[in-house]
């Protein structure tokens, strides 16, 4: 049988599934994205130019930036298959390694600024797109006004409350329900356009380029308008390696881009006939009997918006967590299967609470649409800057041309995230401040630990030393002592506590060190590493890649193909525990303060490592910062 055809089959399941994760957020852009345009803080005048310069602006501005660049080149920029700012930075880095410190800081930096903005988009992500689909009640019952407000909250309180069972459980519907609403979507689209087609001589760009020679400060406003059409595109790259890059790339030419395309001309047409559906066009795009079907449709479509945001919150925490950037968190792994879903309590409660604060707060999704857009764009432009370093500094196919395209998205994505600023006071300034904070958690913790991982160097003694040096005059007690380091250089302090308490060593002494690789996985092969240091006393390294389970004991069955077999009920696991305490002037007092508040909520290394609860020793130390 041909190849060919098997594996064209083999892609429908993954593209029927990637309509439901990736094309969530994009996929519900039209119930608020033109409408802004003319309802908006900075609203244009309905007129029929104005029409068809807002029509033209979307379908180029989706078309280059969605269609052409994030589509067409930066899937191509994956990490060993996976997307999204912290894989990117990753590639950067490397990169950067070549260069000098200051480079690598700096687009070290930018990745860990591009994940701290993703939060201020996770977060609203699900307040505008649930209350823009409820707000369609008033359309069918201008009565049920007051209901909406409520009507939001309580889907967003029970959609919050489900996180626990798991992605594969809420998302079962998933990619059903998007085929259904992007079907809807295009089928509005044609109806409305085959009663005024000439709607679609907003195709030709020229609309767009006069209307901006003509009226340069409306267009730069109208940009903000244009860009919520694009909320949701960093999806795409962010969630390519649940999927892959085919899929993603056949669902978006072949489904979404037209559905979407086809909807929002429906729109403009629609407001050309009928000036007072302006209010609301996309639910008016329905006759009057199906509209609370269309509106049921539009929160099932927004509740799926939502959740493919919130695992993607859960997901670049976990690996924010891995790579250093975050304390150990109670993390939940809801698939057998699938490593990458998981489930972070912290993270949803808090997120719960932002988005309930924030409906109650805006109370309406124009509103919303003010704050709407500088977190995404700010992303876009990070991952354009990543993208164009990492040209520069590799020898890739027609890098000239790539390096010019880039270029010329840059100055774009600038004049977005600029139009976008016009709406800081109206609401904008919230995701740039939850950015900003969450930043400065990043990088508090980040610089806490590695002060505390060199203050450990300083103070514990250099493995070399302690191999060569005369073996500690302690009795040797049966079984088998790991001790968990941070640095193989060193000698863990656990070890000195237990001599000091305990008085005593193991027959037996393995120094365990993890190492998180910048790759999603590590193969199994290269999993685990042996290394003997003296009589019965070895080293092991233990490598995940960052978007893996660290389960210890698991890892180390493969220590029998190795020569050293372990026997589970005489192997005790030794973890030390730093508390911060004053009188240090490396790091300011309110950084110090943060790092330890940190800390504290940091789970326990027993815990993170899924060691035997029963077989753990923890001894504590405190480090002056």
């Amino acid at each position: 049988m041909n190849p060919a055809p098997q594996e064209s089959k083999a892609q429908l399941p993954l593209m029927l599934l990637a309509l439901g994760v990736v094309f969530g957020d994009i996929g519900t852009s039209p119930l608020y994205a033109f409408k802004e345009a003319f309802t908006g803080t900075h609203g244009l005048a309905l007129s029929e130019a104005n029409v068809l310069a807002t029509l033209s602006s979307l379908f180029w501005a989706v078309t280059l930036i969605i269609s052409f660049k994030y589509v067409f080149i930066v899937l191509r920029f994956d990490n060993d298959g996976e997307g999204g700012a912290l894989a990117l930075a990753s590639l950067a880095q490397r990169a950067a390694r070549v260069g000098t410190r200051r480079r690598v800081a700096a687009v070290t930096a930018a990745g860990v600024f591009a994940a701290a903005m993703f939060y201020g988009d996770a977060v609203i992500t699900p307040a505008i797109s649930v209350l823009s689909a409820v707000e369609g009640l008033s359309v069918v019952a201008p009565s049920l006004e007051g209901a909406i407000e409520p009507v939001t909250i309580a889907i967003l309180v029970l959609l919050f409350c489900v996180q626990r069972k798991g992605t594969a459980t809420v998302g079962r519907f998933f990619g059903p329900v998007t085929i259904v609403w992007f079907s809807v979507l295009a089928l509005l689209g044609v109806h409305s356009i085959m009663q005024t087609p000439q709607v679609l001589v907003a195709l030709d760009p020229s609309y767009a380029i006069e209307f901006a020679l003509e009226h340069p400060a409306q267009a730069f406003l109208l940009l903000g308008a244009v860009f919520l059409a694009l909320t949701g595109g960093e999806a795409l790259y962010a969630d390519m390696g649940h999927f892959g890059a085919g899929p993603v790339r056949r669902a978006w030419y072949f489904v979404v881009s037209p559905a979407l395309l086809l909807n929002y001309f429906g729109q403009g047409a629609l407001v050309l006939r009928a000036s007072e559906t302006v209010s609301s066009p996309f639910f008016m795009l329905a006759p009057e009997a199906l509209r609370p079907a269309l509106v049921l449709l539009a929160t099932l479509a927004t509740v799926i918006a939502s959740q493919a945001t919130i695992s993607g919150a859960f997901s670049i925490t976990a690996q924010a967590s891995r790579l250093g950037y975050l304390p150990r968190l109670r993390q939940l792994h809801t698939s057998d299967t699938e490593r990458g879903q998981v489930y972070i309590p912290s993270v949803n409660w808090l997120m719960l609470i932002a988005v309930v604060v924030l409906v109650i707060e805006f109370d309406t999704s124009s509103d919303l649409a003010a704050a709407y857009g500088i977190a995404v764009s700010g992303d876009m432009i990070i991952t354009t800057l990543l993208m164009l370093f990492i040209t520069s500094v590799s020898n890739r196919r027609m890098k000239v041309v790539l390096f010019g395209v880039l270029g010329m998205f840059l100055i774009v994505e600038v004049l977005f995230f600029a139009s976008n600023l016009t709406k800081f006071m109206a609401g904008g300034w919230l995701p740039m401040l939850l950015g900003a904070a969450l930043y400065i958690m990043l990088t508090t913790w980040k610089r806490g630990s590695e002060f505390l991982a060199r203050e450990r160097r300083r103070i514990n003694i250099p493995m070399a030393d302690f191999i060569s040096g005369p073996a500690p005059d302690a009795p040797r007690v049966s079984g088998t002592a790991i001790y968990l380091t941070s640095d193989p250089d060193t000698v863990p302090s656990a070890l000195f506590h237990n001599l000091k308490h305990f008085k005593v060593l193991h027959e037996r002494v393995l120094f365990l060190h993890v190492t998180i690789e910048d790759v999603p996985q590590v193969p199994d092969i290269d999993r685990v590493e042996l290394h003997r240091l003296g009589a019965e006393t070895y080293a092991i390294e233990v490598r995940y890649g960052f978007r893996e389970e660290q389960d210890i004991p698991l890892a180390l069955e493969a220590l029998g193909a190795l020569g050293l077999t372990l026997e589970p009920m005489e192997t005790t696991y030794f973890v030390a525990r730093s508390t911060v305490v004053d009188g240090g002037e490396a790091i300011k007092s309110w950084r110090r303060a943060l790092f330890g508040w940190m800390m504290r909520q940091s789970e326990g290394t027993a815990n993170y490592y899924r060691l035997p609860p029963n077989q753990v020793v923890e001894l504590g130390t405190q480090i002056s910062v």
